[in-house]
């Protein structure tokens, strides 16, 4: 919400929203200025009004209440009058008064876009409060004036518009006589003194006769400010957060400690911090390098340096006479004081800081460490990897990416981020963690290496990471002297606990360690945590991780402690046994609980698994792929799940004859969708289930092995294997086989038995607590409700899906239940409701970065598009789509028979009939060869209205009657349907068996057999 300027709102994704006429801006800017507090209705109609209220002011303010909500729901009436919802910070007037208070200045005045409230002075309530903002405006850009550098163009200007304001009048003077040009100065005080006798008929203030003093003494002239901080070389990319943090706690807080592994940018940070803290401009700021200082007694000698001090006293008394000089300096004004490097001196850096800070008021501290001094008064900012990207497309924005560009470029001109780095250049900064240190060390290797070359060795980043400045400290030139300068720093129970902690790439609790680990860990733990070798996460059950490069050095030295084998052992058990308990609770009331275990430990039980299938332990293989195999199909991880099986398969005879048989049928599966299987060895891979007894062993086949059987096209066995899974004692396995026999029923036009299957599936998921299973049965009713033509019922299904998969977490189903969402309200005619649900599901992919799913947005945009009559734009989203897919791991028919559809629709939008008919001639040659009924059904219907178009209106009756024949009803829920149907009529039965009538449509789409 902006103030300081046009009133301006936007919604969350930074769409600006369009609040209407004067009277509806006045209203929502006058609640803005109390955010979240209510406004009295008396009050309102004073401030809106003033003195001239219409007759009935209370119907007045509710109507113009009523109309504000439609546009800007965050209104709300309250027993105390009417509140907007938002935060103070969302609004920039507050925002603001924040940064002033904090010393960001120029952030703060950035917020300005012209004069406050500039579109709605003529509001009663306007004229004090854009007064009082003009003031604070004024007042902080003479703040940032007096506290950086003066510049005289903007002064002069400033002083143009106010020439009675006297301290802008002594900052020009100050500004001009700094450039040497004191006789223009002291015509500044000679002017200001005659406008203030004429205008007011006072005198100049004190403070400026002194200014005018100071100018004539000479004592305002030219002075360089004393730089004591390090060189910086490089440009400073990616820190720009945490560059506002520091000044921000600066600004409340007198010693402020960096605190970070190492490599993550801490002295830089800190030496950028300081360069633009006010006491840097008045050369008040100093910079103490504690790195090569070995003994603690040495720390205050270590200071002075930095200060060109020394003394000749007796060596006893160094320390003490020491601290006195320093304390004399800084205590001659407001000063800032860097303590570089001091976790190898933390005790003495803490007694150091304790003792300056009590003897000098006027000073704050800026330290660095890699564990916090842990003193009173300390505010920790903790400095970490820069942002990386996670599988997102557009990744130039990241820190990461940005630091490891500026770099690149600096040692071979030209390095860009396009189609043919992008991919290595994320790599790098996702492997290297986003650690500054360890980037710059990567982009120097460009001077020899390409990036892909630097990618394919990142396994061996110690030796590859070798070329650090000449000129920087040893620690500081290699990546292993980064990690061994911590490492050394560890006591040898933290050694010994930390190398064991780097068989654990994701992480883990606090149980598993002292399990696998070193019992009674905690204490040694936190020590850890404390001296940034662990990282801790404190969502919900405290979880410690190392940085990718602290656990490659770790695995290091767990190697040659000899341990290795036996760490090793015990993190498989363990996870074996994890994934034995919590496997069955996916199916329950528990499932929740079960997935949050699966997504906190996904990465170790995936170490697990691949190392049991690298060291050919069949067994333990099986057992890991077995507990995880159902997490991965709920989350939509299909290509790994399937990528594993055929690993596990590939044991053979040593797998045993249940587990094999039960890894075959879910290969076959899903190596099958979105096709049909082989018949012969469908039903083969059903037997050897039936034989093994696998199906008690694996509650899931009793929903596969009917759907395989019923892909394969063998019906009477996908009977059988409904019949044999409804008589399980499993409540959950008997709910799907309802779910896979509604398919069955759906195919041979037993629409109501079908429904009956899906209702019992439904109750039987919802009992059984299975969230997924459930959101998949709700979507099938509503694609069933839809085809009635009752929409907005259809629509509450998709919405209590998406609930469903919301709360469960399943990206992939909550993408389909988005698109399909967004095409029934299309469907429905509401096509802002269809933009809003399509707009949500983009902000979605693009957070997780997962390119596959943004295919899946990209086709339902062009859906809605085209139902919104908007033709082009779908033409442009589909090439986008299809594009996309040819990049991806979509299974090539499907998505040729997606853009096939919509092509098709998109032809016979434009009038393109041949180009219509040759696009569902490829969906019908698809659909019918795997017998997908309902897919089959819609794309008749669709020739349907392109034959229509051609004034073929007996074939399209016709074709109308054979998807009625088909599917068993049509879909009154499409529009184009309805109104086909309106104009030709209600098509007649037709006389034939539904083979027959699969051949004719094939015939009338022109697929030869």
């Amino acid at each position: 919400m902006a103030l300081l300027g046009p009133t301006r709102v936007e919604a969350d994704d930074g769409t600006p929203v369009d609040i209407g006429g004067a009277r509806l801006r006045m209203l929502l800017a006058r609640l803005a200025l109390d955010p979240g507090r209510p406004v009295p209705a008396t009050t309102l109609i004073d401030d809106l009004w003033g003195d001239q209220p219409p007759a009935d002011a209370q119907n007045a303010l509710q109507s113009l209440v009523s109309r504000l909500r439609k546009v800007c729901p965050a209104v709300a009436l309250e027993p105390g009058g009417y509140r907007l919802e938002i935060a103070a910070d969302d609004v920039d007037v507050f925002r603001f008064e924040r940064l002033r208070a904090a010393g960001l200045l120029d952030d703060a005045l950035g917020l300005w876009r012209g004069d406050a409230l500039a579109d709605v002075r003529d509001a009663p309530f306007a004229l004090v409060a854009a007064a009082r903002l003009d003031e604070a405006r004024l007042s902080a850009e003479e703040d940032r004036f007096a506290d950086g550098d003066l510049d005289v163009a903007e002064l002069t200007a400033m002083h143009e518009r106010h020439p009675l304001r006297e301290r802008l009048a002594g900052l020009l003077m100050r500004a001009l006589c700094a450039r040497g040009r004191q006789s223009e100065a002291l015509h500044v005080y000679a002017e200001v003194r005659r406008v203030l006798a004429e205008e007011l008929g006072v005198d100049p203030s004190q403070e400026l006769r002194d200014v005018q003093l100071a100018a004539l003494r000479g004592e305002l002239g030219p002075r360089a400010v004393v730089d004591r901080l390090p060189v910086r070389l490089t440009s400073f990319v990616g820190r720009e957060d945490a560059l506002a943090r520091v000044a921000e706690l600066l600004g409340g807080s007198r010693l402020v400690t960096l605190v970070g592994p190492g490599g993550a940018g801490k002295t830089r940070l800190a030496t950028e911090s300081a360069a633009r803290h006010p006491a840097h401009a008045k050369g008040r700021v100093w910079f103490a390098p504690l790195a090569g200082v070995r003994a603690a007694e040495d720390l205050t000698v270590a200071v002075l340096g930095a200060f060109e001090l020394s003394f000749a006293a007796d060596p006893m008394r160094r320390s003490a006479d020491g601290m006195s000089r320093i304390v004399e300096v800084l205590a001659a004004g407001e000063s800032l004081l860097v303590l570089d490097n001091c976790e190898h001196l933390v005790d003495a850096a803490a007694e150091f800081t304790t003792t300056l800070l009590r003897r000098v008021p006027n000073v704050r501290v800026l330290a660095t460490s890699r564990e916090p001094l842990a003193i009173d008064g300390e505010s920790l900012c903790p400095v970490g990897p820069l942002a990386v990207p996670n599988g997102q497309t557009d990744v130039a924005g990241f820190g990461a990416v940005r630091l490891f560009l500026d770099r690149a470029t600096a040692v071979r001109p030209g390095f860009r981020l396009d189609e043919s780095t992008a991919d290595d250049v994320k790599q790098i900064c996702r492997r290297l963690d986003g650690m500054p240190l360890a980037l710059e060390l990567a982009a120097a290797r460009l001077r020899s290496m390409t990036v892909r070359q630097i990618t394919q060795r990142l396994d061996d980043r110690f030796r590859l990471l070798t070329s650090g400045s000449r000129t920087a400290l040893p620690r500081q030139r290699t990546l292993r002297a980064v990690v061994e300068w911590s490492w050394d720093l560890l006591t040898d129970p933290e050694r010994e606990l930390a190398r064991r902690l780097a068989v654990f790439p994701a992480g883990a609790d606090l149980a598993a360690i002292e399990e696998m680990c070193l019992p009674d860990a905690f204490y040694v733990l936190t020590s850890l945590v404390e001296k940034s070798i662990v990282d801790v996460s404190e969502h919900g059950e405290p979880r410690y991780r190392m940085l990718e490069t602290i656990r490659v050095y770790a695995a290091e030295q767990l190697a040659s402690s000899g341990e290795s084998r036996e760490i090793t052992a015990r993190f498989r058990r363990y996870y074996r046994e994890l994934t034995d308990r919590w496997e069955p609770l996916t199916r329950t009331a528990r499932q929740i609980e079960a997935i949050n275990v699966y997504e906190a430990e996904h990465d170790n039980v995936v170490a697990a698994l691949r190392g049991a299938i690298d060291d050919g332990d069949a067994e333990l293989a099986a057992g890991l792929l077995g507990g995880m195999f159902w997490y991965w199909l709920v989350k939509g991880d299909s290509n790994r799940a399937s990528a594993s099986i055929r690993e596990v398969l590939a044991f053979g005879d040593r797998l045993p004859a249940d587990i094999s048989a039960a890894f075959g049928a879910l290969r076959l599966m899903m190596d099958a969708v979105p096709g049909t299987p082989p018949k012969d060895e469908a039903a083969a891979a059903i037997e050897d289930c039936v034989r093994t007894g696998a199906i008690t062993s694996f509650p899931a086949l009793g929903m596969v092995l009917p759907m395989l059987a019923f892909l394969s096209q063998h019906k009477e066995l996908a009977y059988r294997e409904v019949r044999r899974a409804a008589k399980s004692p499993d409540a959950w396995t008997r709910a799907g086989a309802d779910w896979a026999l509604s398919f069955i029923l759906n195919e041979d036009s037993d629409l109501d038995g079908a429904e009956q299957a899906r209702d019992r599936a439904y109750e039987g998921f919802a009992a059984a607590g299975d969230r997924w299973g459930s959101a998949m049965t709700l979507g099938m009713k509503a694609r069933s409700v839809s085809e009635t033509g009752d929409n907005r019922a259809a629509i509450a299904l998709y919405e209590q899906g998406l609930a469903l998969a919301l709360e469960l977490g399943s990206q992939d189903d909550l993408i389909q239940h988005q698109w399909r969402l967004a095409v029934e309200h299309a469907r429905l005619g509401d096509h802002a409701a269809a933009a809003r649900v399509v707009d949500e599901a983009e902000r979605f992919v693009r957070e997780i970065g997962n390119d596959e799913l943004a295919a899946m947005v990209l086709y339902a945009k062009a859906e809605v598009r085209l139902s919104s009559g908007a033709p082009a734009d779908a033409h442009e989203l589909s090439v986008r789509f299809k594009q996309a897919a040819s990049t991806l791991s979509l299974p090539s028919e499907f998505a040729a028979e997606w853009a096939a559809t919509l092509d098709a629709r998109i032809a016979l939008a434009e009038g393109r009939y041949t180009d219509a008919e040759e696009a569902v001639a490829v969906v019908i040659t698809t659909t019918s060869a795997r017998g997908d009924i309902p897919d089959l059904a819609a794309t008749t219907e669709l020739l349907a209205q392109i034959r229509h178009a051609q004034q073929e209106n007996d074939v399209a009756a016709r074709l109308l009657a054979l998807a009625r024949l088909v599917r068993g009803r049509l879909d009154l829920g499409d529009p184009a349907v309805r109104q086909l149907v309106a104009e030709l009529g209600d098509p007649k039965p037709v006389d034939l068996a539904k083979k027959q009538a699969v051949e004719e449509i094939r015939r009338v789409a022109g697929v030869e057999d």
